[in-house]
């Protein structure tokens, strides 16, 4: 499995939108079920911050291909104060996270 974080900080004024458009690939993977994919998105406090959490099967990832993913990740870079960083997660251990009952 893989596992990535990805964080970035988006104009005040789009946050709206980009939660909006977040919600959009909510509404596909709940209407498609895809498999292979676990995936939440999260906003920070200060309303302008997001975090996305994705685990996928090794060699891609359903999530590129759903057309509500590509609208949201097709304008992510006009809306941003501070562009997405892309970060590969290590498991150490988990519990209860990622549909897991184990640590490592």
């Amino acid at each position: 499995m893989k596992r990535v974080l990805v964080r970035y900080k988006v104009l005040a004024d789009r946050a709206g939108e980009n939660e909006r458009r977040i919600l959009q690939v909510f509404e596909q993977l709940a209407r498609e079920r895809p498999a292979g994919i676990r995936y939440a998105s999260f906003k920070l406090d200060d309303g302008v911050s997001f975090v996305h959490l994705a685990e996928t099967a090794q060699g891609g990832t359903p999530l590129a291909d759903l057309a509500a993913f590509k609208a949201f990740t097709a304008g992510i870079q006009e809306r941003c104060e501070e562009a997405p960083l892309v970060t590969t997660l290590n498991e150490v251990g988990t519990y209860g996270l990622f549909g897991s009952e184990r640590t490592s």
